[in-house]
Protein backbone atom coordinates (compact mmCIF):
# COMPACT_ATOMS: atom_id res chain seq x y z
CA UNK A 1 0.00 0.00 0.00
CA UNK A 2 1.38 3.39 -0.99
CA UNK A 3 2.36 5.73 1.81
CA UNK A 4 -0.26 8.43 2.35
CA UNK A 5 0.83 11.91 1.31
CA UNK A 6 -0.88 15.32 1.32
CA UNK A 7 -2.49 16.27 -1.98
CA UNK A 8 -0.09 18.01 -4.37
CA UNK A 9 -0.05 21.72 -3.71
CA UNK A 10 -1.10 21.35 -0.07
CA UNK A 11 1.01 20.86 3.02
CA UNK A 12 0.79 20.31 6.74
CA UNK A 13 1.66 23.32 8.86
CA UNK A 14 3.61 22.09 11.89
CA UNK A 15 4.14 24.15 15.07
CA UNK A 16 7.35 26.00 14.10
CA UNK A 17 5.88 27.13 10.79
CA UNK A 18 2.48 27.74 12.36
CA UNK A 19 4.03 30.25 14.75
CA UNK A 20 5.36 32.18 11.75
CA UNK A 21 1.95 32.07 10.03
CA UNK A 22 0.15 33.12 13.19
CA UNK A 23 2.62 35.95 13.71
CA UNK A 24 1.86 37.32 10.22
CA UNK A 25 -1.90 37.20 10.85
CA UNK A 26 -1.62 38.62 14.38
CA UNK A 27 0.57 41.52 13.22
CA UNK A 28 -1.84 42.21 10.35
CA UNK A 29 -4.84 42.11 12.67
CA UNK A 30 -3.19 44.60 15.04
CA UNK A 31 -1.94 46.92 12.28
CA UNK A 32 -5.20 47.23 10.35
CA UNK A 33 -7.02 47.62 13.66
CA UNK A 34 -5.14 50.93 14.02
CA UNK A 35 -6.98 52.06 10.88
CA UNK A 36 -10.38 50.95 12.14
CA UNK A 37 -10.72 47.70 10.18
CA UNK A 38 -12.82 45.02 11.90
CA UNK A 39 -12.56 41.30 11.24
CA UNK A 40 -15.17 39.36 9.28
CA UNK A 41 -15.34 35.79 8.05
CA UNK A 42 -17.21 34.65 4.95
CA UNK A 43 -17.90 31.00 3.96
CA UNK A 44 -15.07 28.96 2.46
CA UNK A 45 -17.38 28.03 -0.45
CA UNK A 46 -19.89 30.14 -2.36
CA UNK A 47 -22.18 29.64 -5.33
CA UNK A 48 -19.91 29.36 -8.37
CA UNK A 49 -21.57 32.38 -9.99
CA UNK A 50 -20.14 34.63 -7.26
CA UNK A 51 -16.67 34.06 -8.69
CA UNK A 52 -17.49 33.34 -12.35
CA UNK A 53 -19.28 36.66 -12.61
CA UNK A 54 -16.73 38.76 -10.70
CA UNK A 55 -13.47 37.24 -11.95
CA UNK A 56 -14.48 37.14 -15.62
CA UNK A 57 -15.08 34.20 -17.93
CA UNK A 58 -11.63 34.53 -19.50
CA UNK A 59 -9.55 34.82 -16.35
CA UNK A 60 -7.10 32.03 -15.53
CA UNK A 61 -8.77 31.53 -12.17
CA UNK A 62 -12.20 30.81 -13.66
CA UNK A 63 -11.06 28.82 -16.70
CA UNK A 64 -8.31 26.74 -15.07
CA UNK A 65 -7.95 27.11 -11.36
CA UNK A 66 -11.26 27.02 -9.49
CA UNK A 67 -12.20 24.01 -7.40
CA UNK A 68 -15.87 23.70 -8.33
CA UNK A 69 -18.35 20.93 -7.66
CA UNK A 70 -22.05 20.11 -7.73
CA UNK A 71 -23.68 19.16 -4.44
CA UNK A 72 -26.54 16.74 -3.87
CA UNK A 73 -29.13 19.43 -4.55
CA UNK A 74 -27.59 20.25 -7.91
CA UNK A 75 -26.16 23.56 -6.72
CA UNK A 76 -22.87 24.58 -8.34
CA UNK A 77 -20.43 25.55 -5.60
CA UNK A 78 -16.80 26.70 -5.59
CA UNK A 79 -14.13 26.80 -2.91
CA UNK A 80 -13.19 30.45 -2.69
CA UNK A 81 -10.14 31.35 -4.84
CA UNK A 82 -10.08 34.87 -3.33
CA UNK A 83 -12.15 36.77 -0.80
CA UNK A 84 -13.09 40.17 -2.25
CA UNK A 85 -16.03 38.66 -4.12
CA UNK A 86 -17.21 36.94 -0.93
CA UNK A 87 -17.05 40.18 1.04
CA UNK A 88 -18.97 41.98 -1.74
CA UNK A 89 -21.59 39.21 -1.75
CA UNK A 90 -21.84 39.56 2.04
CA UNK A 91 -22.29 43.34 1.70
CA UNK A 92 -25.22 42.78 -0.65
CA UNK A 93 -26.94 39.80 0.98
CA UNK A 94 -26.65 41.22 4.52
CA UNK A 95 -28.12 44.56 3.38
CA UNK A 96 -25.21 46.67 4.63
CA UNK A 97 -25.52 49.57 2.18
CA UNK A 98 -26.98 51.87 4.87
CA UNK A 99 -23.96 51.31 7.12
CA UNK A 100 -21.20 52.56 4.82
CA UNK A 101 -18.38 53.30 5.10
CA UNK A 102 -17.35 49.79 6.14
CA UNK A 103 -13.83 48.62 6.93
CA UNK A 104 -13.32 44.85 6.92
CA UNK A 105 -10.31 42.62 7.58
CA UNK A 106 -10.24 38.89 6.82
CA UNK A 107 -7.86 35.96 7.19
CA UNK A 108 -8.29 32.40 6.00
CA UNK A 109 -7.65 29.67 3.42
CA UNK A 110 -8.19 30.09 -0.34
CA UNK A 111 -8.06 27.44 -3.06
CA UNK A 112 -6.65 27.54 -6.60
CA UNK A 113 -5.54 24.66 -8.76
CA UNK A 114 -2.43 26.39 -10.08
CA UNK A 115 1.04 24.96 -10.64
CA UNK A 116 2.69 24.74 -7.22
CA UNK A 117 5.85 26.86 -6.95
CA UNK A 118 7.82 28.72 -4.33
CA UNK A 119 5.33 30.28 -1.93
CA UNK A 120 2.32 29.33 -4.05
CA UNK A 121 0.08 26.45 -3.05
CA UNK A 122 -3.30 25.04 -4.05
CA UNK A 123 -4.57 25.58 -0.54
CA UNK A 124 -3.03 28.81 0.66
CA UNK A 125 -3.88 31.48 3.20
CA UNK A 126 -4.61 35.15 2.68
CA UNK A 127 -5.10 38.23 4.76
CA UNK A 128 -6.85 41.24 3.28
CA UNK A 129 -8.77 44.44 3.86
CA UNK A 130 -11.73 46.02 2.06
CA UNK A 131 -12.83 49.65 2.50
CA UNK A 132 -16.35 49.92 1.12
CA UNK A 133 -18.30 53.11 0.50
CA UNK A 134 -15.63 55.83 0.10
CA UNK A 135 -15.18 57.20 -3.42
CA UNK A 136 -12.34 59.67 -2.84
CA UNK A 137 -8.56 59.15 -3.01
CA UNK A 138 -8.26 59.34 0.80
CA UNK A 139 -9.51 55.73 0.93
CA UNK A 140 -6.84 54.56 -1.53
CA UNK A 141 -4.16 56.30 0.55
CA UNK A 142 -5.34 54.73 3.81
CA UNK A 143 -5.47 51.24 2.31
CA UNK A 144 -2.00 51.48 0.74
CA UNK A 145 -0.46 52.99 3.89
CA UNK A 146 -1.99 50.22 6.01
CA UNK A 147 -0.32 47.66 3.72
CA UNK A 148 2.99 49.51 3.96
CA UNK A 149 2.79 49.66 7.75
CA UNK A 150 2.03 45.94 7.89
CA UNK A 151 5.08 45.07 5.79
CA UNK A 152 7.19 47.45 7.88
CA UNK A 153 6.01 45.92 11.17
CA UNK A 154 6.84 42.47 9.79
CA UNK A 155 10.39 43.72 9.18
CA UNK A 156 10.04 43.57 5.38
CA UNK A 157 10.25 47.27 4.48
CA UNK A 158 13.68 46.92 2.84
CA UNK A 159 12.66 43.78 0.90
CA UNK A 160 9.61 45.14 -0.92
CA UNK A 161 8.85 47.81 -3.52
CA UNK A 162 5.48 49.51 -3.97
CA UNK A 163 4.49 49.76 -7.65
CA UNK A 164 1.45 51.75 -8.73
CA UNK A 165 -0.58 52.67 -11.76
CA UNK A 166 -3.90 54.30 -12.51
CA UNK A 167 -6.56 52.63 -14.63
CA UNK A 168 -8.55 55.85 -14.81
CA UNK A 169 -12.32 56.04 -15.00
CA UNK A 170 -14.55 54.13 -17.43
CA UNK A 171 -14.21 56.82 -20.11
CA UNK A 172 -10.41 56.67 -19.89
CA UNK A 173 -10.37 52.88 -20.09
CA UNK A 174 -12.74 52.81 -23.08
CA UNK A 175 -10.52 55.17 -25.08
CA UNK A 176 -7.44 53.22 -24.11
CA UNK A 177 -9.01 49.86 -24.87
CA UNK A 178 -9.87 51.06 -28.40
CA UNK A 179 -6.29 52.31 -28.91
CA UNK A 180 -4.80 49.09 -27.55
CA UNK A 181 -6.97 46.92 -29.81
CA UNK A 182 -5.95 49.01 -32.81
CA UNK A 183 -2.28 48.59 -31.88
CA UNK A 184 -2.50 44.84 -31.23
CA UNK A 185 -4.59 43.92 -34.31
CA UNK A 186 -1.63 43.74 -36.72
CA UNK A 187 0.21 41.51 -34.20
CA UNK A 188 -2.58 39.00 -33.57
CA UNK A 189 -0.77 36.16 -35.35
CA UNK A 190 2.29 36.64 -33.14
CA UNK A 191 0.52 36.69 -29.78
CA UNK A 192 0.63 33.66 -27.48
CA UNK A 193 -2.46 31.43 -27.49
CA UNK A 194 -3.47 32.81 -24.07
CA UNK A 195 -3.17 36.45 -25.15
CA UNK A 196 -4.94 35.74 -28.44
CA UNK A 197 -7.89 34.36 -26.46
CA UNK A 198 -7.87 37.48 -24.27
CA UNK A 199 -7.80 39.90 -27.21
CA UNK A 200 -11.54 40.13 -27.77
CA UNK A 201 -12.79 40.23 -24.19
CA UNK A 202 -9.89 41.23 -21.98
CA UNK A 203 -7.15 42.99 -24.01
CA UNK A 204 -5.69 44.89 -21.04
CA UNK A 205 -4.60 41.57 -19.53
CA UNK A 206 -2.22 41.11 -22.49
CA UNK A 207 -0.10 43.90 -20.98
CA UNK A 208 0.42 41.67 -17.94
CA UNK A 209 1.47 38.60 -19.97
CA UNK A 210 4.61 36.77 -18.80
CA UNK A 211 5.24 35.40 -22.30
CA UNK A 212 8.46 36.88 -23.71
CA UNK A 213 6.99 37.24 -27.20
CA UNK A 214 3.96 39.08 -25.85
CA UNK A 215 6.20 41.34 -23.79
CA UNK A 216 8.16 42.38 -26.88
CA UNK A 217 4.92 43.17 -28.71
CA UNK A 218 3.42 45.30 -25.92
CA UNK A 219 6.71 47.13 -25.25
CA UNK A 220 5.69 49.79 -27.78
CA UNK A 221 1.96 49.72 -27.01
CA UNK A 222 0.27 53.03 -26.16
CA UNK A 223 0.32 54.12 -22.49
CA UNK A 224 -2.93 54.26 -20.54
CA UNK A 225 -1.82 57.52 -18.90
CA UNK A 226 -2.06 59.22 -22.31
CA UNK A 227 -5.82 58.56 -22.35
CA UNK A 228 -6.75 59.72 -18.84
CA UNK A 229 -9.55 62.20 -18.33
CA UNK A 230 -8.65 65.27 -16.28
CA UNK A 231 -10.71 63.91 -13.37
CA UNK A 232 -8.77 60.64 -13.42
CA UNK A 233 -5.44 62.44 -13.58
CA UNK A 234 -6.34 64.61 -10.57
CA UNK A 235 -7.51 61.55 -8.62
CA UNK A 236 -4.20 59.75 -9.11
CA UNK A 237 -2.19 62.89 -8.37
CA UNK A 238 -3.92 63.14 -5.00
CA UNK A 239 -3.12 59.53 -4.21
CA UNK A 240 0.54 60.07 -5.04
CA UNK A 241 0.67 63.33 -3.08
CA UNK A 242 -0.90 61.63 -0.05
CA UNK A 243 1.69 58.86 -0.06
CA UNK A 244 4.50 61.39 -0.44
CA UNK A 245 3.23 63.43 2.53
CA UNK A 246 3.23 60.33 4.71
CA UNK A 247 6.58 59.14 3.41
CA UNK A 248 5.62 55.98 1.53
CA UNK A 249 7.99 55.46 -1.44
CA UNK A 250 6.58 54.13 -4.71
CA UNK A 251 7.45 53.44 -8.32
CA UNK A 252 5.10 54.00 -11.26
CA UNK A 253 4.46 51.02 -13.53
CA UNK A 254 2.33 51.79 -16.58
CA UNK A 255 1.94 48.06 -17.35
CA UNK A 256 0.32 47.25 -14.01
CA UNK A 257 -3.30 46.54 -14.96
CA UNK A 258 -6.50 44.86 -13.87
CA UNK A 259 -8.40 43.42 -16.81
CA UNK A 260 -11.93 43.54 -15.42
CA UNK A 261 -14.24 46.46 -16.05
CA UNK A 262 -15.19 47.02 -12.41
CA UNK A 263 -11.59 47.95 -11.54
CA UNK A 264 -10.64 51.59 -11.95
CA UNK A 265 -8.29 54.31 -10.76
CA UNK A 266 -5.59 53.05 -8.39
CA UNK A 267 -3.91 49.66 -8.90
CA UNK A 268 -0.91 48.73 -6.78
CA UNK A 269 1.29 45.87 -5.61
CA UNK A 270 4.20 45.36 -3.25
CA UNK A 271 6.80 43.12 -4.88
CA UNK A 272 10.05 41.42 -3.87
CA UNK A 273 12.92 39.79 -5.71
CA UNK A 274 13.41 37.25 -2.92
CA UNK A 275 10.75 34.77 -4.09
CA UNK A 276 11.66 34.20 -7.72
CA UNK A 277 9.67 35.34 -10.73
CA UNK A 278 6.33 35.46 -8.90
CA UNK A 279 7.36 38.34 -6.65
CA UNK A 280 4.06 39.94 -5.60
CA UNK A 281 3.42 39.67 -1.85
CA UNK A 282 0.54 42.17 -1.41
CA UNK A 283 -1.66 43.60 -4.14
CA UNK A 284 -4.87 45.52 -4.52
CA UNK A 285 -6.78 48.33 -6.12
CA UNK A 286 -10.06 50.18 -6.49
CA UNK A 287 -13.15 48.25 -7.64
CA UNK A 288 -16.01 50.75 -7.75
CA UNK A 289 -18.13 48.67 -10.14
CA UNK A 290 -18.03 45.36 -8.28
CA UNK A 291 -21.17 45.44 -6.15
CA UNK A 292 -23.28 46.74 -9.03
CA UNK A 293 -21.99 43.92 -11.24
CA UNK A 294 -23.15 41.46 -8.58
CA UNK A 295 -26.65 42.94 -8.48
CA UNK A 296 -26.21 45.28 -5.55
CA UNK A 297 -26.28 49.07 -5.28
CA UNK A 298 -23.43 51.02 -6.93
CA UNK A 299 -20.85 51.27 -4.15
CA UNK A 300 -17.18 52.29 -4.33
CA UNK A 301 -14.56 50.01 -2.83
CA UNK A 302 -10.80 49.59 -2.51
CA UNK A 303 -8.70 46.92 -0.82
CA UNK A 304 -5.77 44.52 -0.93
CA UNK A 305 -4.88 40.91 -0.21
CA UNK A 306 -1.59 39.28 0.77
CA UNK A 307 -0.41 35.67 0.90
CA UNK A 308 0.42 34.50 4.43
CA UNK A 309 2.81 31.77 3.24
CA UNK A 310 4.79 34.21 1.13
CA UNK A 311 5.05 36.79 3.90
CA UNK A 312 6.09 34.09 6.38
CA UNK A 313 8.82 32.94 3.98
CA UNK A 314 10.22 36.46 3.75
CA UNK A 315 10.46 36.93 7.50
CA UNK A 316 13.92 36.25 8.85
CA UNK A 317 14.48 34.21 12.01
CA UNK A 318 12.09 32.11 14.03
CA UNK A 319 9.19 33.52 15.99
CA UNK A 320 10.04 33.01 19.65
CA UNK A 321 7.97 30.62 21.71
CA UNK A 322 6.60 31.73 25.03
CA UNK A 323 8.84 30.48 27.88
CA UNK A 324 7.83 26.96 28.89
CA UNK A 325 7.85 25.68 32.46
CA UNK A 326 8.20 21.88 32.63
CA UNK A 327 7.16 20.06 35.81
CA UNK A 328 8.91 16.72 36.34
CA UNK A 329 7.22 14.71 39.12
CA UNK A 330 8.94 11.56 40.41
CA UNK A 331 6.44 9.17 41.97
CA UNK A 332 2.64 8.87 42.05
CA UNK A 333 2.06 11.36 44.86
CA UNK A 334 4.34 13.92 43.19
CA UNK A 335 2.52 13.37 39.87
CA UNK A 336 -0.84 14.16 41.48
CA UNK A 337 0.60 17.29 43.10
CA UNK A 338 2.26 18.37 39.83
CA UNK A 339 -1.05 18.41 37.97
CA UNK A 340 -2.55 20.60 40.67
CA UNK A 341 0.46 22.96 40.60
CA UNK A 342 0.35 23.10 36.81
CA UNK A 343 -3.18 24.46 36.87
CA UNK A 344 -2.27 27.06 39.50
CA UNK A 345 0.63 28.23 37.34
CA UNK A 346 -1.55 28.35 34.21
CA UNK A 347 -4.07 30.46 36.15
CA UNK A 348 -1.39 33.13 36.45
CA UNK A 349 -0.23 33.04 32.83
CA UNK A 350 2.54 30.43 32.68
CA UNK A 351 2.89 27.98 29.78
CA UNK A 352 3.27 24.63 31.55
CA UNK A 353 4.08 21.12 30.34
CA UNK A 354 4.14 18.10 32.66
CA UNK A 355 6.59 15.25 32.10
CA UNK A 356 4.34 12.21 32.28
CA UNK A 357 6.62 9.18 32.30
CA UNK A 358 10.17 7.85 32.02
CA UNK A 359 13.19 8.23 34.24
CA UNK A 360 14.61 11.63 35.16
CA UNK A 361 17.15 11.58 32.31
CA UNK A 362 14.50 10.90 29.67
CA UNK A 363 12.22 13.60 31.01
CA UNK A 364 15.04 16.14 31.07
CA UNK A 365 15.86 15.33 27.45
CA UNK A 366 12.21 15.88 26.54
CA UNK A 367 12.22 19.22 28.40
CA UNK A 368 15.33 20.23 26.44
CA UNK A 369 13.61 19.23 23.17
CA UNK A 370 10.64 21.42 24.13
CA UNK A 371 13.12 24.28 24.58
CA UNK A 372 11.95 24.65 28.18
CA UNK A 373 13.07 27.75 30.04
CA UNK A 374 12.99 26.08 33.44
CA UNK A 375 12.36 22.61 34.85
CA UNK A 376 10.74 22.06 38.26
CA UNK A 377 11.58 18.64 39.71
CA UNK A 378 9.37 17.26 42.49
CA UNK A 379 10.39 13.99 44.15
CA UNK A 380 8.83 12.24 47.14
CA UNK A 381 11.41 13.80 49.48
CA UNK A 382 10.81 17.30 48.10
CA UNK A 383 7.07 16.79 48.33
CA UNK A 384 7.33 15.83 51.99
CA UNK A 385 9.30 19.04 52.67
CA UNK A 386 7.02 21.23 50.56
CA UNK A 387 9.79 22.21 48.13
CA UNK A 388 10.97 21.51 44.58
CA UNK A 389 14.23 21.66 42.63
CA UNK A 390 14.25 24.45 40.02
CA UNK A 391 16.75 24.16 37.15
CA UNK A 392 17.32 27.06 34.73
CA UNK A 393 17.82 25.32 31.37
CA UNK A 394 19.88 28.16 29.90
CA UNK A 395 22.43 28.54 32.71
CA UNK A 396 22.18 25.04 34.22
CA UNK A 397 21.86 26.53 37.69
CA UNK A 398 19.68 24.57 40.14
CA UNK A 399 18.13 25.83 43.36
CA UNK A 400 15.45 24.85 45.83
CA UNK A 401 12.11 26.65 45.89
CA UNK A 402 9.08 26.37 48.20
CA UNK A 403 6.02 24.91 46.47
CA UNK A 404 3.78 27.66 47.85
CA UNK A 405 6.12 30.29 46.33
CA UNK A 406 6.28 28.85 42.79
CA UNK A 407 4.35 31.66 41.10
CA UNK A 408 6.64 34.36 42.47
CA UNK A 409 9.82 32.29 42.18
CA UNK A 410 9.12 31.53 38.51
CA UNK A 411 7.95 35.06 37.59
CA UNK A 412 10.86 35.66 35.17
CA UNK A 413 9.68 32.68 33.09
CA UNK A 414 6.08 33.83 32.67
Amino acid sequence: MARLQPVRGTHDILPDQMRRHRNVVDVARNVVGLYGFEEVSTPIFEFTQVFARTLGDTSDIVTKEMYSFEDRNGDHLTLRPENTAGVARCFISEGLAQQIPLKYFYAGPMFRRERPQKGRLRQFHQIGIELIGVAGPAADIDVIVAGYRLLSDLGLREQVTLKMNTLGDSESRKKYRDALIAYLTPHLGDLSKESYERFERNPLRILDSKNEGDQKIVADAPELTDFLTEESRVFFDRVKEGLERIGVPYQLNSRLVRGLDYYGHTAFEFTTSALGAQGTVLAGGRYDGLTQLMGGPPTPGVGWAAGVERLAMLKEGDVAKKPIVVLVPLGDMAAAKAQQLAELLRDTGFVVDVGYSGNLSRRMKRADKLNAAVVVIIGEDELARGVAQMRDMKTGEQSEIALDELTTGLAQYR
